[in-house]
């Protein structure tokens, strides 16, 4: 395979991955807002934990969902292209998030049609504009947190993921990306809730502790049951780059 086409390769694989990993790290921002019961929807009985002198059960943040999938990429792009491809599109993500702030933002501000406004009687909501202005309301807090948080994650991710391969060279795949998600994540988890929740939100402080463990449980054990989706992934980069390439 020619150097030119290497080259070409590998800046088609950085532009896709980075599309991937923006797309998801901005649509689990605004999802983040909505609160799910795990058991709730698999129909399964509480799981009544006992944590921090209280019962609870997993009770989560949506955007929980597609942050496995962004640890994935995060642990491929610094694999393949270094700190510096990770810290590039962490910034890049969160100047679209600034940049999604101010839009909702203004999407608040407008006033609603008036056919609009009575559009959702038939759901049981009598102000639409309300309605909008609630979910997104409470979307910018969290946007604001998760921005705050996503930084400090990703940063960290990237600084503890390097050392860890300067120190394991090409082997040893699972520590480095497991190391690198259960440090960074473990800030990430709180730092987002206490920002949008209990700061943003007015939510008990020890509702943010519980809620915030769970979340950090749910992603390490994520992070561990995708490991075999991340050295599949792993080998196909290596075949469309060239082995010689990669290595």
């Amino acid at each position: 395979m020619k150097i030119e086409q290497i080259e070409s390769r590998k800046n088609m694989l950085f532009m896709v991955l980075g599309m991937v990993f923006l797309t998801n790290a901005i649509v689990a921002e605004f999802i983040g807002a909505k609160i799910f019961s795990l058991e709730k929807s698999f129909n399964l009985p509480p799981f009544q934990i006992q944590l921090f002198g209280g019962v609870f059960n997993f009770d989560m943040t949506a955007g929980v969902i597609l942050w496995p999938i962004v640890f994935v990429l995060t642990d491929i792009i610094n694999e393949y292209f270094g700190k510096k491809g990770v810290q590039r599109l962490s910034w890049i993500a969160a100047i679209l998030l600034v940049y999604s702030f101010i839009a909702v933002r203004v999407a608040m501000w407008l006033e609603g049609a008036d056919f609009w406004i009575g559009s959702g009687k038939s759901s049981g909501l009598t102000d639409m504009s309300q309605a909008f202005n609630a979910v997104f309301g409470q979307g910018l807090m969290i946007i604001l947190g998760s921005l705050v948080a996503f930084l400090i994650g990703q940063l960290v991710d990237a600084y503890i993921f390097k050392k860890l391969k300067d120190r394991t060279g090409d082997k040893f795949i699972w520590l480095r990306a497991t190391g690198s998600t259960a440090i960074s994540q473990f800030i990430d988890s709180y730092v987002v809730l206490v920002i949008a929740f209990y700061l943003g939100g007015n939510y008990d402080l020890l509702w943010v502790i519980q809620v915030g463990t769970l979340n950090y449980i749910y992603k390490l054990g994520m992070a561990v049951v995708l490991l075999p989706v991340l050295y599949g992934v792993h080998v196909q980069i290596d075949r469309y780059l060239g082995i010689k390439k990669t290595h």
